[in-house]
C-alpha cells in the first residue's frame, strides 16, 4: 500500500483540529476468532464511518511493515471526530488484533473482506446509535467497499479514497512498462500477472530473482481472485450513495481511473484533490465536462 496524495491530503485538513474523542478498543465474530478495531466516538448524533485498510499487511491506524508509520487512518479519525464524525477503524481478517481470526491470513478473497465490513457496519451503527453506517474504503479496501455495497442494507453509502476504477492486474502492467529498470524482468512477471488473471497459478522455482518472492505460492489465491475484480463493474451496480475521492498527483492510481467509477456510476460525487484541495463535482458538471472530451 502507498500513502496516496488523496489520503494524506485528508489526513491533513482533518487533524487541523484535532479530537479528544473517545476511542474504544472492540471486537465482532469472526471465522476462527474475533476481528478487532478501534471506535473513535465523535458522540450522541454524530454520523459513523468504517475505514477499511489498503493492500497488505496494513493495520486500522494505516502503518505497514514495509514502510508505512505516518498512522493517517488513526489522524483521518481523529480530525473526522472534531467535526463531528465517528468512524471504526478495523484489523483484516487474520491480521494485528484480527489475527485468530482465520489460521492463515492469505487465504481469503474480497468477498471474504466485504462480508467482514457489512458485519462493521451493523457494528458501527449499533454502536453509535445511528441506522446505518458508511463504508471508507482506501486503495485495495476500495475494492472492499464495492463489494460490500452490492449488499446495501444497513449502509448509508460507499467512500472510495484512491481505489482502482480498472482490474489490477492492468493497472500493474503498465506501472511495470513504465519503469525501464523492469526491462530485463518485463516479459516474465507479465507473463506471471496474465496466468493468474487468468486463474492458473504459476511456479514460483520457474520464475527469475526477485519474482519469486512477488509471486509466493501462498498469496496466489488472493492475487487470482483480486485479478478477477472489476471495480467499474461493481459501482454500475451501487444504488447507496457514493463519494469517489482522488488526488491528481498519484503515481499508483492515476485521475483516470476515478473518473471510470464516475463514468460507472454518473449518480456519484467526484472530488480530485489538486494540490491538496477537494473540489468535489456533481453529476451535472462530471456530464458537462464530458460533453467537451475533458472527462473519459
Amino acid at each position: 500500500m502507498t500513502m496516496t496524495i488523496a489520503l494524506l491530503a485528508l489526513a491533513a485538513a482533518a487533524v487541523a483540529t484535532p479530537s479528544a474523542a473517545p476511542q474504544t478498543e472492540i471486537t465482532i465474530p469472526g471465522p476462527t476468532g474475533p476481528l478487532a478495531g478501534t471506535l473513535t466516538d465523535a458522540g450522541k448524533g454524530a454520523p459513523v464511518v468504517v475505514i477499511i485498510p489498503g493492500s497488505g499487511p496494513t493495520d486500522r491506524n494505516g502503518d505497514n511493515p514495509l514502510g508505512v508509520a505516518a498512522a493517517p487512518y488513526r489522524l483521518l479519525a481523529e480530525g473526522l471526530a472534531a467535526r463531528n464524525v465517528s468512524t471504526l477503524r478495523i484489523d483484516k481478517r487474520g491480521m494485528f488484533g484480527s489475527k485468530s481470526a482465520i489460521a492463515d491470513a492469505n487465504a481469503v478473497a474480497i468477498a471474504d473482506y466485504a462480508g467482514d465490513a457489512l458485519g462493521w457496519v451493523a457494528e458501527a451503527a449499533k454502536r453509535t446509535g445511528n441506522r446505518c453506517a458508511w463504508l471508507l474504503g482506501h486503495s485495495e479496501g476500495g475494492l472492499v467497499a464495492l463489494k460490500a455495497a452490492q449488499t446495501p442494507r444497513g449502509l448509508c453509502g460507499v467512500i472510495l479514497l484512491s481505489a482502482p476504477g480498472t482490474p489490477l492486474a492492468g493497472t500493474m502492467k503498465a506501472q511495470l512498462r513504465a519503469n525501464p529498470a523492469n526491462a530485463p524482468i518485463l516479459a516474465p512477471v507479465l507473463a506471471a500477472m496474465d496466468s493468474l488473471a487468468a486463474g492458473k497459478r504459476v511456479d514460483p522455482a520457474t520464475l527469475p530473482a526477485p519474482l519469486p518472492r512477488l509471486f509466493p505460492a501462498a498469496v496466489q489465491g488472493f492475487m487470482i481472485d483480486l485479478f478477477a475484480q472489476d471495480p467499474a463493474a461493481e459501482a454500475t451496480r451501487v444504488t447507496v450513495p457514493m463519494l469517489i475521492v482522488q488526488g491528481d498527483r498519484d503515481i499508483q492510481v492515476p485521475v483516470t481511473d476515478a473518473q471510470t467509477l464516475a463514468k460507472a456510476a454518473p449518480k456519484a460525487t467526484l472530488a480530485v484533490l489538486p494540490g491538496g484541495q477537494s473540489r468535489p463535482e456533481d453529476g451535472r458538471e462530471r456530464r458537462s465536462r464530458r460533453k467537451r472530451g475533458d472527462l473519459r
